[in-house]
């Protein structure tokens, strides 16, 4: 079987999860990975867990780092396979000889998305009583973006 190259795509973990934080990359480009071997550590709201190779092949790009937060089905990595199981998955060529992901799904812009809040944050910040107007002044320094519960202090101390 000729291989060709897919996008794999970060997981869809149902209706309430739509974001995942990478946790850690293992696979680098280059790597030769087998069926079900850990490719990275990602984490949702609600667990942590280990994202695994859907397919025997060679890993050639990695589209995230640590601390990013990525949507369900946004490319994690690019690998290149024989499996014809993921051939829906396959990178189709461009006319100019480049590729492009197939029936990639539209992302929004991060820049649109209000920011994520950690559970602890969302837990201080009712504690402090602070309303919806109050809580859009609060900036966002966690991982991806994420407004963490130190933001949450830092802003309290600020307004002493």
């Amino acid at each position: 079987m000729p291989n060709f190259i897919i996008d794999v795509p970060m997981p869809s973990m149902g209706a309430t999860v739509s974001e995942l934080t990478i946790i850690k990359i293992i696979a680098a480009p280059g790597a030769q990975v087998a069926k079900g071997q850990k490719l990275a550590e990602l984490e949702s709201d609600k667990s942590a867990f280990d994202f695994e190779s859907p397919a025997e092949g060679a890993i050639i790009a990695v589209h995230g780092k640590a601390g990013e937060v990525k949507s369900s089905g946004q490319s994690l990595f690019r690998m290149e396979t024989s499996d014809e199981s993921l051939r829906h998955l396959a990178v189709q060529t461009t006319e100019d000889g480049g590729q492009k992901a197939a029936d990639a799904p539209a992302v929004p812009s991060s820049a649109l998305r209000p920011p994520v809040w950690t559970p602890r944050a969302i837990k201080m910040a009712q504690e402090a009583g602070l309303d919806h107007a109050t809580i859009t002044d609060i900036a966002a320094t966690g991982p991806g973006g994420r407004v963490s519960g130190d933001d949450v202090t830092k802003y309290l101390a600020s307004r002493r």
